[in-house]
């Protein structure tokens, strides 16, 4: 099912954050939000989440109306900032993606250790499993936080900055998986920062400015050098890469 938002406006307190956001997301591909620091793009992905107000569609149902269990198990929600108010096990933690599909106080089934040791997998995380989540570096708790989410296999996983603190070998592995969840189906959605990390990985790209859409297009025509100088005020220059895909390379500001 797709994921709309049509006029979508959203003020925090007295300040106005998103303005009239009007997009059709579709499952199958990767769309990277992007935009300047203050543009916009958390709160739009906690829209989609149907965690900030405004209305957003999943199909023809309201995200925000939906039951709690059922839209957990539809959309996997990973904030840039997770906390974890437990000292639990890297396995443990992975295991309460599985909750919205789980009885009250049931155990395990079959396909919920299916589900988590794949999670563990698309992660690079198995290594971990044993290990006190207090004893994790940033990049290691980013990819069990990742992992938990995954283990819930939701329709649609909305990623908030998931490369912040990841090396760049797992970045790039992160991407490659990404892209293979959308090749299974799932829609994906990643709020990024970089540019060249966005043309490697996304079908399309919905590009921000002070809350505003600039462009919400396939990737080559969204980081269009017109489009990059509009939403960042930096020039950059085009390169190809070994796949064929066109590369934003930030070169200066024109501000």
């Amino acid at each position: 099912m797709d994921l709309t938002v049509t006029g979508l406006s959203v003020r925090l307190g007295k300040r106005a954050v998103l303005h009239d956001i009007s997009a059709t997301l579709r499952p199958g591909r990767v769309t990277a939000i992007l935009g300047a620091n203050g543009s916009g793009k958390t709160t739009l992905v906690r829209a989609l989440a149907g965690l900030a107000p405004g209305e957003v569609r999943l199909g023809s149902a309201r995200v925000d109306t939906l039951d709690p269990r059922e839209r957990a198990r539809t959309i996997g929600y990973l904030p840039q900032d997770g906390a974890v108010h437990w000292d639990v096990t890297v396995e443990s933690l992975v295991e309460l993606g599985r909750m919205p599909h789980r009885a009250p106080f049931a155990g395990l089934s079959a396909e919920d250790h299916i589900a988590i040791s794949h999670a563990l997998a698309a992660t690079d995380t198995e290594e971990l499993a044993g290990r006190l989540v207090a004893e994790l570096s940033g990049g290691e708790r980013a990819r069990v936080l990742l992992a938990r989410v995954l283990a819930g296999r939701p329709a649609w996983l909305l990623a908030d900055e998931p490369l912040a603190s990841l090396d760049p070998a797992h970045q790039l592995g992160l991407l490659d998986r990404l892209r293979a969840l959308a090749g299974e189906g799932m829609g994906v959605v990643i709020v990024l920062h970089d540019l060249i990390q966005a043309a490697r990985a996304a079908d399309d790209v919905l590009l921000l400015r002070e809350g505003r859409v600039v462009a919400f297009a396939p990737v080559a025509e969204a980081l269009s050098p017109d489009n990059l100088r509009a939403a960042f005020g930096v020039e950059v220059m085009q390169v190809r890469d070994e796949a064929g895909r066109i590369l934003p390379v930030p070169i200066g500001t024109n501000r």
